[in-house]
């Protein structure tokens, strides 16, 4: 596709202020050519015909002191294997992490530490056990960080959802949270076809690829791609972690859901949507909730997005060999539930729907301005009339499409989703992707199957 800049000189980065984040002169999550890719090298776009080596050591004990996965070595997970007693697993560049049993997992408790600090010419990998042409969404568990951050609700504790509630599955500071805990440090590390069903199907008791609870700033979350995960590719529920260059692949459900009080600042992330899988419960880019409720809580969902680009699944279903498009594809960003979110600086592209300002809670944090949504492109929204809409507050059905349309009970009348869009130096197209010009090469398309090889700046 045909590459334009005319956006650099718009974008002068608004988060600039805030610590952790770089400053750019672009949108989304490449800086143009001749600049590489950040994702060069070490991610992996076709982890299904990967041939990794058998296993050579089976894991089946609860660590409970210093451990070291060793390089040459070949890891199996016997079950849920958890870190605890303050204890910290370390894992050296290159070590590969399968598993095929049932409820598999790394679970890494309150004080506890994971070291994962691969390379880019070496990643960890914690994936399938199963063979090339055979893996699956849920093959196993996948990785679970616990903290002591805040949790907004409660009391400030919570225990990861599927899985039998005990100590060691328990996150959250209660009273006195540590938002700058430390639970270790993963970098260039990948995570692919994890989310086991621990219950019934469509009991949401998947577990996410990467799951953050409480997790404190102290921890770092640095180059990690999820991919093919049978809930959420990353999930934070509360916490402060800050995390940047992330990639979630063709996850089931939302690729970057942000819940209970996160307050992170999250930079640089790629996110890509396969046509034919989506989840029974809506499959969005972004979701964000302050909490189940709406109600404040002890924090709010406050957390800061910046130069992200996002593939949504409408354009590449219309490719041959792209796959029928799933009728739960939904939205590029679902911001509900009194959330706080902020985000800055980012491509939405080729979702059913764009941006989703959801409930009169929401639309109140709109208007008072810390509800933020920035110099941010909406591209290729497959009904054009829904490029920017606004949900009726916890209604199913279509959401209401602004000055088009009655304001329906339950919404904030004084809040206008044009003006606010607007306002936010916020870019919307109407036009397919392709028409639009905005990244150089993000479909093969001669073959919307392939994912391989493709360019997102």
């Amino acid at each position: 596709m045909k590459k334009i800049y005319l956006f650099s000189m718009l974008v002068l980065v608004t988060v600039t202020g805030f610590a952790q984040f770089t400053t750019t002169t672009y949108r989304g999550a490449f800086a143009p050519a001749p600049t590489a890719m950040w994702t060069d090298s070490w991610t992996e776009y076709d982890p299904q015909n990967k041939v990794y080596p058998t296993p050579t050591v089976t894991i089946s004990a609860t660590i409970t002191g210093p451990t070291t996965w060793t390089a040459g070595n070949t890891y199996t997970l016997g079950g849920q294997i958890y870190v605890k007693n303050n204890a910290t697993l370390t894992i050296e560049p290159g070590v590969i992490i399968r598993s095929t049993a049932a409820g598999a997992g790394l679970f890494v408790t309150k004080g506890a530490k994971l070291i994962a600090e691969g390379t880019a010419a070496n990643p960890i990998v914690f994936t399938s056990g199963y063979s090339e042409g055979n893996r699956n969404r849920g093959d196993w568990g996948g990785v679970i960080l616990m903290g002591k951050g805040s949790y907004n609700i409660n009391g400030g504790v919570n225990n990861i959802e599927g899985i039998a509630p005990t100590t060691d599955t328990q996150y959250g500071g209660g009273a006195t949270p540590d938002d700058n805990d430390n639970s270790g440090s993963l970098k260039y590390v990948r995570i692919e076809f994890a989310g086991y069903t621990y219950g019934a199907a469509g009991s949401n008791t998947e577990i996410n690829g990467l799951t953050m609870g409480a997790v404190g700033k102290g921890t770092t979350i640095d180059y990690v791609q999820v991919s093919y995960a049978n809930d959420d590719s990353f999930e934070w529920f509360g916490g402060a972690v800050n995390c940047t260059h992330l990639v979630a692949y063709r996850g089931l459900d939302d690729d970057f859901d942000t819940d209970n009080g996160f307050s992170g600042n999250v930079q640089f992330c790629l996110g890509i949507k396969e046509p034919a899988i989506a989840d029974s419960s809506d499959s969005n880019c972004f979701e964000s909730d302050n909490n189940s409720t709406s109600t404040a809580g002890t924090k709010f969902t406050t957390a800061i997005f910046s130069n992200c680009t996002l593939i949504g699944p409408t354009y590449r279903a219309t490719l041959p060999s792209g796959g029928t498009l799933a009728v739960r594809h939904r939205r590029g960003a679902h911001l509900r539930r009194n959330t706080q979110l902020q985000v800055y600086n980012s491509i939405f592209m080729d979702f059913v729907d764009g941006l989703v300002v959801d409930g009169v809670t929401t639309e109140t944090n709109a208007l008072n301005d810390v509800l933020k949504f920035k110099s941010n492109i909406l591209a290729g929204i497959s009904t054009t009339t829904k490029i920017i809409q606004v949900a009726s507050n916890g209604s199913a059905g279509p959401p209401v499409v602004p000055n088009t349309a009655t304001i329906t009970s339950g919404i904030n009348p004084a809040f206008n989703m044009t003006t606010w869009f607007n306002g936010g130096n916020n870019t919307g197209y109407a036009t397919p992707i392709t028409n639009a010009g905005l990244l150089t090469l993000p479909y093969n398309t001669a073959d919307g199957s392939i994912y391989t090889g493709l360019d997102y700046r």
